[in-house]
C-alpha cells in the first residue's frame, strides 16, 4: 500500500479532512436528506415517488465501477474534488421548481425534481470510489475505530443542528420559494466542499487495489463463511435502516398530520440519537470491538419500531401524546440505524484484507445500494398498494414496520455466525457498558494515551491500578515499554490489580522478568504469581538465586503462591544461608504462604540467631501464625503488644481466661490445666506445664510435628526472652482449647 503518513501529516489531514466532513455533512442536508422528502410531499408525490427518490440515494452505489475506470486514467483526489463540484450544480434547476408549480405545470415540476435528484445521486456515486481510500488513509493507527466513528459523530451532529435550524425555518407550511433559497445555500456548500477536498493527501495508487476483476474477486470472498454471512445479514439491515429511517417521515405526515417545520424539528431528535450512539461507539469501539456494538445497535433498532408497532389508533389525534411519541421513534429510530451504518463499515473494513479494500468497498456499496434502493421502492409500492385498497394508512405503517421488525429478529437469530474479529462477546461488551468500573477505566486509558505529562501520567497509571478493568491491559502494556522507569512500573502495578492478565500480557511480564533485573522484573514476578502462571515457573527458580534480592524475594513469594512443594526445601537452603534482611524476610514471608508445618522449625532456626532484626522477628511470628492457622486473628494481638510489649503477659491470660469460660464444662480437666500453663510461661518463663499442655492435646485436634516443634519451644531457654513468640505460642493453646471445646 505504500508508505503511511508520518504522525504529523496524518495530524494535518485529518484536521483538514474533519473540517470537509463538517461542510460537506451541511451541504448535503441542506439539499439532500429530509429536505428533498418535504420538497417532494410538497409537490403532492405518492409514497411510490417518494421511495423511489431514496432509492435513487443506495442506486448511486451502482455508479461506482465506473469512478473505478476513472481512477485509473485520473488522481483519486480530482476525481473526488469534481464530483462534490458537479452533483450540486445537477441541483441548480430545483431552484425553477417553484415557478412550474406555480404556473400549474405539476407533472413537469415533479418530473425535473425526479431527473435533477438522479443526476446528483449518479455523480455522487462516481465519487464515492474514492471515499474508502481516502478514510481508510485518514483511520490509520490504533485509534481507526475511534477516528471512523468520529466521522460520523460530525456528520451526526451537523444533521441535528441543521434539521433544527430547519424545523425554525420551515413553519408548519413553507412556500416552494423557501426550499430553492435552502437548496441553493445547499448547492454553494457543496461547490466550496469539493474545493475543499482538494487538500487532502493522494491516497497511495495502489491503495486497497488487489489483483482480479471484482466479480472474480466478489467469488472468491463469497467462498468465505465470515465474509457471506456478514453480507447476508449487512443486505437485511440495510434494508430494514432504509425503510424506517425515511418513511418515519412520510408517516409523521401521513398518519399524525405533522407540518414540515415539526418534521424539521422531529429530525433534531433523530440527529441526537445518531449523535449520541455515535459518541457511545467512538468511546468503546476501540476497546469491546465493533461486532459487539454492530449487534447493539441492531437490537436498538428493533425496540425503536416496537413503539410504531404497538401505538394504539385512538391517541392518533392526541397532540400531546403524539409529540412526545414521534420525538422518541425519530430519536431511536435514528440512534439505532445510524449506528448501525457507522459501525457496520468499521466492522467491514475490519474483516476484509487491505489489497482487497477498493474492489470489496464497491461490493459493500452495492449491496447497501441494492438493499436501500429495492427496500425503498418497494416500501413506497406496498403503501400505495395498501391505500389502493382501502387500508388506512394508520394499519398500513402498522403492517410495514412489523415486517421490519421481524426481519430484525431473524437477524438477531442468525448473529452467532458472524466472527468476533478480536471483539468481545455481546454479553461481555453489555457488561463494559453497564460498568462503572470498566467505562471509567477507558475514560482514563484515553486520557493516558494523549498525555504528554510525566506526573499526570503517574496520576492516570495510578487511577488505574485502583479502578482494574481487563480493557485496560493493551493500554498498560503500551506504557510498560515506556523509557520512564517509574512508568514502567506504574504500569506493571496497575496490571498487577487486574482480574485476569490474558495471553499477551503474561508474555510481556514473562520477557520483562528475563530481561529487565534490578528494574522491572520483581514487579512482573509478584505480578505473575499473583496472577498463579505456571509456566513461570522454571524461570522463577533460577531467579531466586538472581543477585538481584529483591528479584530473588519475589521469585520465592511468587513461587510459594504457584503452589511449587518441590522447591520449598531449596528456598530453606537459600534463607538459611543469605545476610539479607529484605531476603530473608521474603523468605519467611514465602514459607507462612506455603503453610507446611514442615517450615515450623525452619522459621524457629531463624530466630536463633544473636540479635535478628526487629521486623525479622515480626515476619516469623506472622508466618507461623498463618501455618498455625491463626493469623487473622493473631495480628491484632500482636499490633496491642509492639504498641506496649509489657502488656504480653496480660494479653495472653486474657485469651487463655477466655478460652476456659467457653470450655469450662465441655472440656474441664485439659481447660483448667491452660491458665496455670500459660501463666507460667508468660511471667516466670516456666514452659514445662504449658509444653504437658500441649503433648496432652489428642491427635486429632494438632498434627505431630507441630505438637513436637512448640513444646520443644516453650521448653527452650533461649526463646525466653522472645515475648512475641511466647505470646504466639500461648495465643495458639488458647485457640485450640477454644476449638476443642466448639466441636
Amino acid at each position: 500500500m505504500g508508505s503511511a503518513l508520518s504522525p504529523y501529516r496524518l495530524g494535518k489531514a485529518r484536521d483538514r479532512y474533519n473540517s470537509f466532513t463538517f461542510f460537506n455533512a451541511l451541504s448535503y442536508y441542506l439539499m439532500a436528506e429530509y429536505i428533498i422528502t418535504l420538497f417532494a410531499m410538497r409537490l403532492h408525490a405518492s409514497s411510490t415517488v417518494i421511495g423511489l427518490l431514496n432509492a435513487l440515494v443506495y442506486a448511486s452505489y451502482f455508479l461506482m465501477p465506473l469512478g473505478k475506470a476513472l481512477c485509473k486514467r485520473f488522481p483519486m483526489i480530482k476525481i473526488y474534488s469534481a464530483t462534490f463540484i458537479l452533483r450540486a450544480l445537477c441541483l441548480v434547476p430545483l431552484l425553477f421548481i417553484p415557478f412550474l408549480e406555480n404556473s400549474g405545470r405539476h407533472s413537469g415540476a415533479l418530473g425535473l425534481t425526479l431527473l435533477t435528484v438522479s443526476l446528483f445521486h449518479m455523480i455522487r456515486g462516481i465519487g464515492m470510489i474514492a471515499n474508502n481510500p481516502v478514510m481508510d488513509q485518514m483511520a490509520l493507527g490504533p485509534d481507526r475505530g475511534s477516528y471512523l466513528t468520529l466521522v460520523q459523530i460530525i456528520n451526526n451532529a451537523v444533521a441535528m443542528f441543521t434539521s433544527f435550524a430547519l424545523a425554525m425555518l420551515l413553519g408548519r407550511n413553507p412556500p416552494l420559494a423557501l426550499y430553492s433559497l435552502i437548496i441553493a445555500a445547499g448547492i454553494a456548500g457543496g461547490v466550496f466542499t469539493g474545493a475543499l477536498v482538494r487538500g487532502l493527501p493522494e491516497p497511495h495508487k495502489d491503495a486497497g487495489v488487489s489483483q482480479g476483476g471484482l466479480w472474480a474477486i466478489a467469488r472468491e470472498s463469497f467462498a468465505k463463511p465470515a465474509f457471506r454471512n456478514f453480507m447476508a445479514l449487512f443486505f437485511l439491515v440495510a434494508l430494514v435502516s432504509a425503510i424506517a429511517r425515511i418513511f418515519i417521515v412520510v408517516y409523521a405526515r401521513e398518519v399524525f398530520a405533522q407540518g414540515d417545520g415539526m418534521v424539521s424539528l422531529f429530525a433534531v431528535f433523530g440527529g441526537l440519537g445518531a449523535l449520541m450512539m455515535g459518541l457511545i461507539i467512538k468511546f468503546l469501539v476501540d476497546r469491546v470491538g465493533a461486532k459487539p456494538l454492530y449487534l447493539t445497535c441492531i437490537i436498538v433498532g428493533l425496540i425503536s419500531l416496537l413503539p410504531a408497532v404497538f401505538f394504539p389508533r385512538g391517541a392518533v389525534d392526541n397532540t400531546s401524546t403524539v409529540v412526545p411519541f414521534l420525538s422518541l421513534l425519530f430519536f431511536l429510530v435514528n440512534f439505532g440505524f445510524l449506528g448501525v451504518q457507522g459501525i457496520a463499515q468499521t466492522y467491514f473494513l475490519a474483516l476484509i484484507p487491505a489489497e482487497g479494500m477498493l474492489n470489496l468497498g464497491i461490493l459493500y456499496f452495492f449491496f447497501y445500494g441494492i438493499a436501500g434502493a429495492g427496500g425503498s421502492f418497494l416500501a413506497g409500492i406496498f403503501l400505495d398498494a395498501f391505500a389502493g385498497m382501502g387500508v388506512s394508512v394508520f394499519i398500513t405503517f402498522k403492517i410495514l414496520f412489523t415486517i421490519l421488525a421481524v426481519i430484525l429478529a431473524v437477524v438477531l437469530l442468525f448473529q452467532k455466525k458472524l466472527v468476533s474479529l478480536g471483539s468481545l462477546p455481546l454479553r461481555g461488551a453489555l457488561e463494559v457498558m453497564f460498568s462503572f468500573r470498566d467505562l471509567r477505566a477507558i475514560t482514563l486509558l484515553d486520557r493516558l494515551k494523549k498525555t504528554d505529562d510525566s506526573e499526570e501520567e503517574e496520576y492516570l497509571l495510578e487511577a488505574l491500578h485502583d479502578t482494574p478493568s481487563k480493557l485496560a491491559v493493551a493500554g498498560l502494556l503500551d506504557k510498560a515499554k515506556s523509557p520512564r522507569l517509574s512508568t514502567r512500573s506504574d504500569a506493571i502495578r496497575a496490571m498487577d490489580a487486574l482480574p485476569n492478565l490474558g495471553e499477551d500480557a503474561e508474555k510481556a511480564l514473562l520477557s520483562d522478568l528475563v530481561n529487565n533485573p534490578y528494574t522491572t522484573a520483581y514487579l512482573s514476578a509478584r505480578t505473575l504469581g499473583n496472577h498463579g502462571f505456571a509456566p513461570a515457573i522454571p524461570v522463577l527458580r533460577e531467579l531466586a538465586a538472581s543477585g538481584d534480592y529483591m528479584l530473588a524475594g519475589e521469585a520465592i513469594i511468587a513461587l510459594a503462591k504457584l503452589r511449587d512443594e518441590a522447591f520449598r526445601p531449596e528456598i530453606e537452603a537459600i534463607i538459611a544461608g543469605t545476610e539479607n534482611p529484605r531476603l530473608k524476610i521474603m523468605g519467611v514471608e514465602a514459607f507462612g504462604i506455603y503453610g507446611s508445618p514442615n517450615s515450623l522449625s525452619v522459621l524457629i532456626d531463624i530466630l536463633r540467631v544473636e540479635d535478628p532484626p526487629p521486623y525479622l522477628r515480626d515476619a516469623v511470628v506472622l508466618s507461623m501464625a498463618r501455618i498455625l492457622e491463626i493469623e487473622n486473628k493473631f495480628y491484632p494481638l500482636l499490633v496491642r503488644f509492639l504498641e506496649d510489649p509489657t502488656l504480653a503477659p496480660t494479653l495472653a491470660m486474657d485469651e487463655a481466661e477466655a478460652a476456659y469460660e467457653l470450655s469450662r464444662s465441655r472440656r474441664p480437666a485439659i481447660a483448667k490445666a491452660l491458665q496455670p500453663a500459660v501463666a507460667a510461661y508468660m511471667n516466670e518463663s516456666r514452659g514445662t506445664l504449658l509444653a504437658q499442655w500441649i503433648l496432652a492435646l489428642p491427635n486429632d485436634a494438632v498434627r505431630e510435628v507441630v505438637r513436637i516443634v512448640l513444646s520443644e519451644v516453650v521448653l527452650d531457654d533461649e526463646f525466653a526472652a522472645y515475648d512475641r513468640l511466647k505470646l504466639l505460642i500461648s495465643y495458639w493453646a488458647a485457640h485450640k482449647l477454644s476449638c476443642a471445646a466448639k466441636r
